[in-house]
């Protein structure tokens, strides 16, 4: 049985954040490998209306899905029906077809073949060369020019270019959703079905999915945008309820209550509570740097500031499979090997192996690491951190 840690702190860090108005609501969670040590929330599902988002409140995960995903493929790997250095194009023949993007010319886009063929390892570490429009301003003008949607915007978002040569350079973008396909062809199954096998099933996430019931639907937060004058206005739901593909780059709700099982199956090497979903070897792959001598950019531009705001991480980081890893200790918070990432409506989760313990916080709300939202994080991630000593 774990034991709670006093959340007195963390507790008055989350409602002053919402009296704030940094962010419009937030819950909390953290686990070491026995169980949950601290839960809390604040702030209403919708702004205007009453009561306070918990832990069992449903959240739009976004990116955080791509964790899970390739998860699903890497059991793929382990059971021997998924190669990690196999070509792409061996599975889907129409990755081929995707050209090098050099340059937009007026309404002209410039494009090349590449320049090797990206495999299934380079789809797991983006270093495929495909991109996100709101990173990416030649790909944002590209998808602007051709009028190819963005990867909310359905299935022709698969006929998006690449923007280097696979194998070249750390490119974050949509190769989970690739990813999935991937492992939709290899095991003939759909990626939901893979998920809920896979992962959910086992750990017994019931209210992890790609699209949400009835019943849970009354639960969920909406995504909330800066409203005129101040504050929070409600965009309600961005992600599209009929989708034209399970999307493994962002397609999961999830609570964080359900969440972070999934966190601390990775934090005890791949089992939980008797389910084993991966193997220590596999896991300790999964944390370890696996782009060589690629680094994951000390900056990465905003393409479109409505949508994300300007990530600066700074030097020192590494991708493994599926998580970004810092290679020095945080001071005050997390130690040197921890597996991370986030979503792009504000969600983010770490997983701390040296200390032992794992957490995430989560708002439905863009842009994406705004300075109210990424003050949040650092805010609590350190009193966390503080109150564990």
């Amino acid at each position: 049985m774990a034991n709670k840690i006093d959340g007195s702190a963390l507790d008055q860090l989350l409602r002053t954040a919402v009296q704030d108005g940094a962010v419009p609501h937030v819950a909390a969670i953290a686990a070491d490998r026995d169980g949950i040590i601290y839960e809390g929330g604040a702030g209403p599902r919708t702004v205007g209306e009453s009561g306070d988002v918990d832990t069992g409140t449903q959240f739009r995960i976004m990116s955080m899905t791509k964790m899970v995903a390739t998860t699903v493929a890497l059991q793929l790997v382990e059971r021997g029906e998924l190669e990690l250095d196999a070509p792409v194009d061996t599975y889907l023949p129409e990755f081929a077809d995707l050209q090098v993007l050099e340059s937009v010319d007026g309404d002209t886009p410039k494009l090349r073949p590449a320049g090797a063929r990206a495999t299934v390892k380079n789809l797991m570490t983006h270093t495929s060369g495909l991109g996100y429009w709101f990173f990416n301003d030649k790909l944002a003008r590209f998808e602007q020019v051709t009028g190819t949607p963005n990867v909310l915007g359905g299935a022709g978002a698969f006929g998006a270019p690449l923007l280097a040569d696979p194998g070249t350079t750390f490119e974050y973008g949509i190769n989970t959703d690739w990813l999935g396909k991937v492992a939709e062809k290899v095991s003939g199954k759909g990626l939901d079905v893979l998920v809920k096998e896979g992962v959910t099933g086992p750990l017994g996430m019931n209210d992890t999915m790609f699209l949400l019931d009835e019943g849970r639907k009354a639960n969920v937060v909406s995504v909330h945008v800066p409203a005129e004058g101040g504050g929070w206005a409600s965009a309600g739901e961005l992600l599209p309820q009929e989708p034209d593909w399970w999307a493994g780059g962002h397609g999961l709700y999830s609570t964080p209550r359900d969440y972070i099982r999934f966190e601390r199956a990775l934090l005890r090497g791949g089992e939980l509570d008797g389910e084993r979903i991966l193997s220590q070897d596999t896991v300790d792959a999964a944390f370890s740097n696996q782009i060589g001598d690629l680094d994951f950019p000390a900056e990465i531009p905003t393409a479109d500031p409505a949508i994300s705001a300007t990530f600066t991480p700074g030097p020192g980081f590494k991708w493994g499979y599926g998580l970004l890893l810092n290679t020095a200790d945080v001071p005050g918070a997390r130690r040197a090997g921890t597996g991370a990432w986030a979503g792009l409506f504000n969600t983010h989760f770490w997983v701390d192996r040296s200390t032992g313990i794992c957490a995430s916080i989560y708002t439905n709300s863009l842009p994406f690491i705004d300075e109210g939202a990424l003050t949040l994080y650092g805010n609590f991630e350190g009193a966390l951190y503080a109150a564990l000593k």
